[in-house]
């Protein structure tokens, strides 16, 4: 929830986010930002060096962490969304579907969030779970979630039926994130529904755009 900002801690002219640009949590933060249009300024934070603003504002310091100039502090990335497009929403993410398809919507970012997300760091970071085999890791992983998300995605278009709703944004960067492990063995398994559906959100102006990378400002040598 959001919180008042330390005393100590100026509010922005306008609303700045804290963000790691691969980070999947970031990304679905900032796919919401600007799909409702928010004008906010994106701070890139080097993970192994976090700026003490942030730190100071959010003692957890994991991104995304959004600073609203009202004094309020909103470092969870479902709230950052659910605040954005409180802001605008023109395609009706927040409300799609009618009530049993906004429980399924939640029922499938709880998944993503509370299941998926630790089989998938089990999955790309197999040194330091050797309990298992990477294939095993993998396996559990399909099972548990890439699988029932594919024959969901069969059946629809998008999580909740025909039009995008916020799970679908909630959702791609993870699934993202398990296709690169190894990209040409995703790409070979027999997943139509995930496959079409990730290629949709990849090729999407709305991703390209909040996937580029910050501008360099050149500086003016002696």
């Amino acid at each position: 929830m959001p919180a008042p900002f330390p005393a100590s801690v100026p509010a922005p002219a306008k609303p700045t986010l804290y963000s790691f640009r691969r980070c999947p949590y970031a990304i679905r933060a900032r796919m919401a930002l600007s799909y409702a249009g928010a004008a906010v300024d994106i701070c890139e934070v080097a993970l192994r060096q976090k700026p003490a603003a942030l730190l100071a504002i959010s003692p957890k310091a994991t991104v995304p962490v959004l600073q609203l100039p009202s004094g309020e502090v909103i470092d969870q990335s479902l709230d950052i969304m659910a605040w954005a497009l409180h802001q605008c929403d023109p395609a009706n993410w927040l409300t799609a579907g009618n009530p049993t398809q906004s429980a399924q919507a939640h029922r499938w970012i709880t998944l993503n969030d509370e299941v998926f997300k630790p089989l998938l760091d089990h999955y790309k970071y197999p040194a330091r779970h050797p309990e298992l085999s990477v294939t095993e890791h993998h396996s559990r992983a399909l099972d548990a979630f890439i699988r029932p998300l594919d024959a969901q995605l069969q059946a629809t278009r998008y999580l909740l039926g025909a039009e995008v709703s916020l799970a679908d944004v909630a959702l791609f960067p993870f699934v993202r994130q398990f296709a690169m492990v190894d990209q040409q063995g995703f790409d070979a398994l027999p997943l139509p529904g995930v496959q079409a559906w990730l290629a949709g959100w990849l090729g999407s102006a709305l991703f390209g755009a909040v996937m580029r990378k910050p501008e360099v400002k050149a500086t003016n040598m002696p």
